[in-house]
Formats: structure tokens, sequence, C-alpha cells
């Protein structure tokens, strides 16, 4: 039998050093993160897994994803709740450091330490799957976006016209069928889940302008497909959301990432946000 490569020997050490790093930070989190923070994994992501691993629907409880976001749940649903949570938060993690590192930011720190990430790692929310869509090929990409739409859907519609730039009707059809076959499927197994969206816009903490920004979505938008940029069409959609919350606005933000200027000078004005928020002060 051939031995291993020096490098092949290498990966297996970062990837064995990477799980027992994870698997410390996952014991330490279980233990340091306040039982009042991690929301949704409480309340939301963990209670439909188990419902799924049960054979019932997940969506009689408030999960609103595709089924197909609970497969990295499923595992650490299986374990003791807060582990689980903070399996969770340390995936969250690695990711939002992932996508940071492959979309160049400048530094990788301040995009980690950003309100809309920490909002979502203290919530234990799921947006850093739809950020990995928008770093992979459309066609597998796509079931990333579809997970939050006022994250990912005018990425899916600049991924529509591009398809159609490329070779018409047959593009299309090629990059869009996957997963709208997979959301047919979903409809006939569980019912139209996706309806009740709707319901959250009512909530006290939904951060969206929307109808406020529609112009500012479309004015995005439509540079998006001028200029054939997809950062462009990162930023427009949740402009176009009726609900959005705060960290949800991510997918916006990493639209600057790689331009040092506007990605501080939003940074900023985030952290102003929240100390506003903080301070109790109201305008009007």
């Amino acid at each position: 039998m051939q031995s291993l490569s020096a490098r092949a020997r290498l990966r297996i050490a970062i990837g064995v050093g990477a799980a027992v790093v994870a698997a410390a930070l996952t014991l330490a989190l279980a233990t340091l993160l306040p039982r009042n923070t991690g929301v949704d994994w409480y309340q939301a992501f963990r209670p439909a897994a188990v419902e799924l691993l049960n054979g019932r629907t997940p969506y009689n409880l408030l999960y609103l994803n595709p089924p197909w976001a609970l497969i990295p749940v499923i595992p650490l649903a299986l374990l003791p709740p807060d582990i689980g949570r903070a399996g969770f938060v340390v995936m969250g993690l690695a990711v939002f450091t992932w996508f940071g590192y492959k979309m160049q930011a400048r530094p990788l720190a301040a995009f980690i330490l950003s309100p809309p990430v920490l909002h979502s790692l203290v919530n234990a929310n799921n947006d850093w799957m739809t950020l990995i869509g928008f770093v992979l090929p459309p066609q597998i990409g796509l079931f990333f976006v579809v997970i939050k739409p006022q994250i990912g859907a005018a990425v899916a519609l600049y991924w529509l016209v591009e398809a159609w730039r490329k070779g018409g009707w047959r593009e299309v059809v090629r990059v869009f069928w996957p997963v709208s076959a997979a959301l047919a499927l979903s409809f006939i197994i569980f019912g139209w889940w996706f309806a009740k969206f709707g319901g959250e816009t009512q909530l006290w903490w939904n951060a969206s302008l929307f109808p406020a920004s529609i112009p500012v979505g479309l004015a995005l938008v439509a540079a998006s497909l001028r200029q054939r940029n997809i950062r462009f069409a990162m930023a427009a959609s949740p402009c176009l959301s009726p609900y959005v919350l705060l960290h949800a606005w991510s997918g916006a933000f990493a639209a600057l990432i790689d331009t040092p200027i506007e990605f501080y000078a939003a940074w900023a004005g985030l952290w102003i946000l929240v100390g506003i928020r903080a301070a109790g002060i109201t305008f009007g």
C-alpha cells in the first residue's frame, strides 16, 4: 500500500486539529453561553429537527425554512440542547469565517465582529446557510439562497437572467430544475409551508425598511443586471422583503466585504444603529 503524500498527511492533520478545536469550543460554549440567548435554536431549529426525526411535519412550529435546511441540524438535535446549540453556533462561526475568506474580507475579524453576524450567532440563526450559496455554482447555490429569500431572492433573479443570457430557456431549465423539483416535492409532502412567512411581518422585531426600501432594491437589481455583478443583487434582497431581521442584513453587508472604505462606513453605521437602539433613543 502506497504511503500517503506529505500534502495528504498535512490535510489529515489539519482536519483532525480543526475537529478537536471545534469540539473543545462547542463544549466551552455550551457552558458559557447564556440560556436566554439562542432563541432560534431552542424555539425553531431544534424542535423542527426533532419533529422531522419523529416523522412529523416541522411546519406546525416556528420553523419557516425549506426542509433541507434541517439536514445539518439533525445530528446536533440528538445532543443535549445546550451542547447542540453550541455546536450550531460553532458551525455558523466556521461558515461565516470561511465565507469572509472566500469573499476576501478586509479584515476578516471586522466582518465576524459586525452586528449582523454577531446577532445571527447570538440568536443561533442559520443566515450563514444562505451565504454559502453566494459562492457556489448557481445550480447548487440555489438550494442555499432559497433558505432565506430575504437574503437571497435577488441573487436567484440575477442567476435566472444570467442563465437566460448564457443559453436561453434550456440553460434556465438546467440551472433551476433541481431546486424547483425539490421545492415542489416539499410542498407535496408538507403543504404550502411558505405561506406562514406572511405572518412574520407584523412582529415587533421586524427590521425591514419595506416598502420605503423598494426603490433602492429595484435600483440595486437594475445595477446588478446591467453590470452583471452579483454583489448588487446581494444588497438588493433585504430591500425588497417585508420581513428582515438585523442578522438577515448580513448578505447585504457582505456585498461590501472587499471594498474597505465602504465596508467600514457600513460597519460603523451598523454599530451606531446598535448604540441608538441600546440607548432607547427615538426620532420623530
